[in-house]
């Protein structure tokens, strides 16, 4: 059984920054390919970043150069590190075990003025 938990989000302002936290339980952490997503109201579940067991990453075009995902083995933690926030980015942010039914309870962000 795979739990996952996220934390670090909140109300931020344009141009400010978040990090986001998911931990990871239940399995064997470092041979996973991790996924972070988000879901704005009214709209779809998209993926925002993976990283593979490796470390190699992936972004939505939306967020390159702005988010970086990365992961702590040690820890069984993976982040998302994000920057230059605007108001497109509110959302609820969840993490996910890459293609598996596994999903964090997910973690609200806000970016407002």
């Amino acid at each position: 059984q795979v739990q996952l938990v996220e934390s670090g989000g909140g109300l931020v302002q344009p141009g400010g920054s978040l990090r986001l936290s998911c931990a990871v339980s239940g399995s064997i952490f470092r041979l996973l390919a991790m996924g972070w997503y988000r879901q704005a109201p009214g709209k779809q579940r998209e993926l925002v970043a993976g990283i593979s067991v490796t470390g190699r990453t992936n972004y939505a075009d939306s967020v390159k150069d702005r988010f970086t995902i990365s992961r702590d083995n040690a820890k069984k933690e993976v982040y998302l590190q994000m920057n230059n926030l605007n108001t497109g980015d509110t959302a609820v942010y969840y993490c996910r075990v890459d293609s598996s039914n596994y999903w964090g309870q997910g973690t609200q962000v806000t970016v407002s003025s």
